[in-house]
């Protein structure tokens, strides 16, 4: 059954923390794709994100590079920025680390739908004034039900 939750993100501090809270959730080959306008603050949750990893480099959007890779243990995280692959070949090996052993992160995912699980977290941030931010954040995956609870508190 799918959960969704929308929050109000009253700041930068607040989509990091976000990401940080995510965190504590994820596991080897779990797929969260990030939408939402330019600015909107997809990479800015996936910095929190790196975080609650404790991941120590720093996160920089990928959008030039594609994808950026985060070897950590005990989880990887593997960040893909499909914004530039819109109209591009898109057989590059990205599959490899959607369904690979760390976490991915997509931003501009419907770019490279065909690649992604259904299963997958949902993130979609809306820019409402200044640095407020909607995040409509929804999942059918049974794993994720404790995160939603958190999400909630």
């Amino acid at each position: 059954m799918e959960k969704k939750i929308t929050l109000i993100l009253q700041n930068e501090e607040d989509t990091i923390n976000l990401g940080r809270l995510v965190a504590k959730y994820v596991y080897p080959n779990l797929v969260i794709t990030l939408t939402g306008d330019l600015g909107a603050g997809k990479t800015t949750f996936v910095k929190g994100l790196a975080l609650g990893l404790n991941i120590k480099e720093k996160v920089l959007s990928p959008t030039f590079n594609i994808l950026k890779c985060y070897f950590n243990k005990p989880l990887n995280l593997y960040h893909i920025d499909a914004y530039r692959l819109e109209d591009a070949n898109k057989d590059i090996g990205l599959e490899e680390f959607i369904d690979g052993d760390g976490v991915c992160a997509i931003e501009w995912p419907m770019y490279i739908d065909e690649y992604i699980p259904t299963n997958r977290l949902e993130i979609n941030l809306t820019h409402l004034n200044n640095n407020k931010r909607e995040a409509l954040i929804s999942s059918n995956i049974d794993k994720l039900n404790d995160l939603f609870e958190a999400l909630k508190g």
